[in-house]
């Protein structure tokens, strides 16, 4: 099975898998930047994009899912917004262009995965000025799915910087490790999770 038909497969079982609320790292770090534009890499079912355009952000919204984005197309008409969602294998097919914000939120998957070269791409798409955020497990968390037995190692901020390969060029804003409350399929659960907030220097 392909990593687009596994999470194909992983939206078809529940009609929404997500609470459809943005991320609250996203809210707390981008809602007092002034909007431009944004690159939301792994969107799923749109939460996050939407809440953007809606705080007037030009939004560009990629998943490898096309049951996620046609959900987040629903989801993006019912709020009357407009995102340009598009479908990408961020591992062999990243969007070009450059923003003002790039939003990497729970960019995770639970088998063979080259994260840190879709992040280091992300940080390329990152113009002058403009802000990389980038949110992660620390754990697997307490829903256990047969695929987490073989799942990658998951990293903490600092190894996250670190395999960006960054140059002198970025001033780090914030790297932190914090609690969370996780909905999946609708239950609430608590778990770890990881900030990462970079600025490109203009």
């Amino acid at each position: 099975m392909s990593d687009e038909q596994a999470w194909d497969a992983r939206y078809n079982e529940n009609t929404r898998i997500w609470s459809g609320k943005p991320n609250v790292v996203l809210v707390r770090e981008v809602g007092d930047l002034p909007p431009g534009t944004a690159l939301d890499l792994g969107c799923g079912e749109g939460g996050d994009a939407i809440w953007l355009a809606k705080r007037g952000w030009r939004v560009t919204a990629v998943d490898i899912s096309g049951v996620a984005l046609a959900r987040a197309q629903e989801h993006a008409d019912d709020a009357g917004v407009s995102v340009d969602w598009r479908k990408h294998d961020l591992l062999n097919d990243f969007p070009d262009g450059m923003y003002d914000l790039v939003s990497a939120q729970f960019l995770h998957f639970w088998g063979e995965f080259d994260r840190e070269s879709i992040l280091r791409r992300a940080a390329a798409a990152v113009a002058p000025g403009g802000i990389l955020l980038i949110e992660g497990h620390m754990d697997t968390g307490p829903v256990r799915r047969p695929e987490h037995e073989n799942a990658p190692e998951l990293p903490g901020p600092d190894q996250v910087i670190e395999r960006l390969e960054l140059d002198e060029g970025w001033d780090v804003l914030l790297a932190e490790v914090h609690p969370r409350e996780h909905i999946i399929d609708g239950v609430a659960h608590e778990r770890s999770d990881n900030t990462v907030k970079l600025r490109r220097r203009a």
